[in-house]
């Protein structure tokens, strides 16, 4: 199953990160994993129109705050990221690290290039620029379903004990 400091990820591996991610409902905005290796992840969330956030931004045409659209960013380019890179590191399953919590520590360059409606999908890539000591660096780009760029930025991620 291992080879290198890489994983065979299947569905059950990506389920298994996402279970890990601390955050919880209302409060999780990771739906899937679509594919994920040692330089890369892409992720998607679908922003449900019954979301806790809406009635009060804005009353009458809600769209999608720009610090979710960060957290759902950090959610899945730095926490699930994260704790996939450590798995591979440690040559262990996620779920059996000592070490399983992956937290979102900074954000450098956000810039935001459009809006994000209720019941809109959006799709997250994460690079890697380096994962060392247990911080993680990733270029991280949100995206509509047809590609068009909504926001993209620096995000960083350190691992901590559970």
């Amino acid at each position: 199953m291992l080879t290198g400091v890489s994983m065979e990820v299947d569905e059950g591996l990506k389920q298994e990160i996402i279970s890990m991610v601390p955050q919880q409902a209302p409060f999780r905005f990771i739906d899937e994993i679509m594919s994920l290796d040692e330089e890369n992840i892409i992720g998607a969330y679908r922003f449900k129109e019954d979301e806790f956030f809406y009635p009060g931004h804005f009353p009458g045409r809600p769209i999608t705050p720009g610090v979710i659209l960060i957290e759902t960013m950090a959610q899945i380019g730095a926490t699930a990221f994260g704790i996939y890179l450590m798995a591979c590191q440690k040559k262990m399953r996620p779920t059996a690290l000592d070490k399983a919590l992956s937290l979102f520590s900074s954000v450098d360059g956000v810039e935001f290039r459009g809006i994000v409606a209720p019941g809109e999908r959006v799709i997250v890539k994460g690079k890697k620029n380096y994962f060392r000591r247990g911080v993680l660096k990733v270029e991280t780009t949100m995206e509509r379903e047809n590609g068009e760029i909504v926001c993209l930025g620096t995000l960083t991620g350190v691992m901590a004990d559970k």
